[in-house]
């Protein structure tokens, strides 16, 4: 199948680049000339493992291509992918202003039939705009139909989601488009579900606000936890044995972040009030978020009494481990509070430490864990990165000026810690 992809972000390359890696005739269109320059030369304008050689092997293979015009891309392609940023307001609504163009774009230059399909995440209603503006600008008045086929990937482990995901949900109008989707997606060999296109635009929003409730959730009992003397990590291991919970998201630590949670939390909070519904319980999980950070900060304060003058060490800058992605990462406001309290800050990412130094001022950026720890008078952990779950101990404690580490996700075992002669203050364990 010929697909046009509009947008290549994180969602749009990897969505672009597998559907090529299954044999499918696939364009990537961004109005970025930069970017589109950088994807020709084989170079990656984000952090995703193993894309780069995904992308290079469908390049080589003719299946995948990159422009920067919508209408090449369109041409020859029976399906058009819709990926592009949908950035929050200051009060939460979703930015569309980029769906619309592109929508208006499309609607110009189409000839024949497309699938146009809503890929980025947007609130319910969208899919009614979209095609109230391709009728509005279809000059040709060519036949369409408009899909909603949300997406699930992770950050770090998005080809693996895209090539296996758990479901696909298909909001579709007609039959004729959901014979269309069925037929790209038949290869996953993945439960596809059908609903009308306003049931799927709210699945996307209402399945990530579950899951930062449950971070939220956890978060919230490991701060009891704190206070009572109990471990939080026991705690969610037995919760986790009931199948109606489970384990996962119930991590306690600084808080999530990245481009997905903190954003459509808030977007399904303005969907629901613009809806006459005052959605509480998610205000709950965004204030729980935050207060995470001060949480951290504070604890490393009752570690050093004061912090003006004093040297922090801060290990992960990226909001999850396996990305470069700094967007919402609690890494950014914790050093930027940390300064305004007179701490002076070193740190290090494996992966981020590039962006991080568009974003952050006033930092020293470390070569490696040790070089950041020496002469530190604490270390703090905000990502937990699978290379300082292996840290030389020891050796750390030699190079901090105060054998203190503050673990804001909990990667330490506290016994280990102190038989070691640290200070370690972890998060709800005890």
């Amino acid at each position: 199948m010929k697909i046009c992809v509009i947008g290549t972000g994180y969602v749009g390359l990897v969505t672009g680049t597998c559907l090529a890696d299954l044999g499918n005739q696939v364009i990537c269109v961004d109005n970025n000339g930069e970017k589109i320059k950088m994807l020709k030369q084989g170079r990656m304008p984000i952090y995703e493992p193993g894309l780069a050689e995904l992308v290079a092997k469908n390049v080589k293979a003719k299946r995948l291509s990159f422009t920067t015009k919508i209408k090449e891309g369109m041409d020859k392609s029976l399906v058009i992918f819709i990926s592009v940023n949908t950035p929050p307001k200051s009060d939460g609504e979703a930015d569309l202003s980029f769906v619309e163009k592109v929508t208006a774009e499309i609607a110009e230059h189409m000839r024949e039939y497309k699938v146009i399909v809503e890929k980025s995440t947007v609130p319910v209603e969208t899919g009614e705009k979209i095609i109230q503006t391709i009728k509005l600008h279809n000059v040709h008045k060519t036949d369409f139909d408009v899909v909603s086929n949300p997406e699930f990937l992770r950050e770090g482990s998005a080809i693996k989601d895209t090539m296996h995901p758990d479901r696909i949900v298909l909001g579709v109008s007609s039959k004729r488009a959901e014979k269309v989707m069925r037929e790209l997606y038949r290869p996953f060999k993945a439960p596809i579900i059908i609903t009308d296109i306003k049931s799927s635009e709210i699945i996307k929003h209402a399945s990530n606000s579950f899951l930062a409730m449950k971070i939220s959730f956890a978060n919230a009992v490991a701060n009891i936890c704190d206070r009572v003397g109990a471990d939080v990590e026991k705690v969610a291991e037995g919760m986790g044995h009931d199948k109606r919970i489970g384990r996962s998201f119930l991590n306690a630590g600084v808080g999530f972040g990245g481009s997905c949670f903190p954003k459509d939390l808030a977007a399904f909070i303005y969907i629901a009030k613009k809806s006459g519904y005052d959605f509480e319980m998610l205000k709950a999980v965004q204030k729980i978020n935050e207060q995470q950070k001060k949480i951290l900060v504070q604890k490393v304060e009752e570690a050093l009494w004061v912090l003006k003058h004093k040297t922090i060490g801060v290990l992960g800058l990226a909001f999850k481990p396996e990305t470069d992605d700094l967007r919402f990462a609690p890494a950014i406001d914790i050093i930027n509070t940390l300064q305004a309290e007179g701490a002076s800050i070193r740190a290090y990412d494996p992966i981020a430490m590039t962006k991080a130094r568009k974003i952050l001022k006033n930092v020293q950026f470390g070569k490696n864990a040790y070089d950041t720890a020496k002469g530190c008078d604490v270390l703090v952990i905000i990502t937990e990165w699978s290379e300082f779950r292996e840290l030389d101990l020891g050796r750390i404690k030699k190079l901090l000026k105060t054998p203190i580490i503050v673990d804001g996700r909990n990667i330490f075992e506290p016994g280990k810690m102190r038989e070691l002669g640290f200070v370690y203050k972890s998060i709800g364990r005890k």
